[in-house]
């Protein structure tokens, strides 16, 4: 097998992992916005929960060591409950 069909079933099954309904819903921050973000919090970019980039949902959506990834979870009290965190290599 080629390492194209490998990459190609790799994607496929990433976009397996993002389709999963317990999978809660995640996105990269633009840079722009993680200025404000940080700004609110009032807090470094480094002091946010970190995730690896050899993590499945960072993988799944292509994140990169640097980046800043929303997480959206459903929550029953809460109706949507907003988390971020900061991509690290690993």
């Amino acid at each position: 097998m080629s390492t194209g069909g490998r990459r190609k079933k790799t994607e496929e099954r990433f976009k397996r992992i993002l389709e999963h309904e317990y999978m809660p819903k995640a996105e990269i921050v633009p840079k722009e916005e993680v200025k404000e973000i940080l700004k609110q919090l009032n807090a470094k970019v480094f002091q946010l929960p970190w995730i690896r980039a050899s993590d499945p949902l960072a993988r799944a959506i292509g994140a990169k060591p640097g980046n800043v990834i929303r997480i959206i979870r459903k929550s029953d009290t809460a109706g949507e409950f907003v988390t971020y965190r900061f991509v690290v290599p690993g």
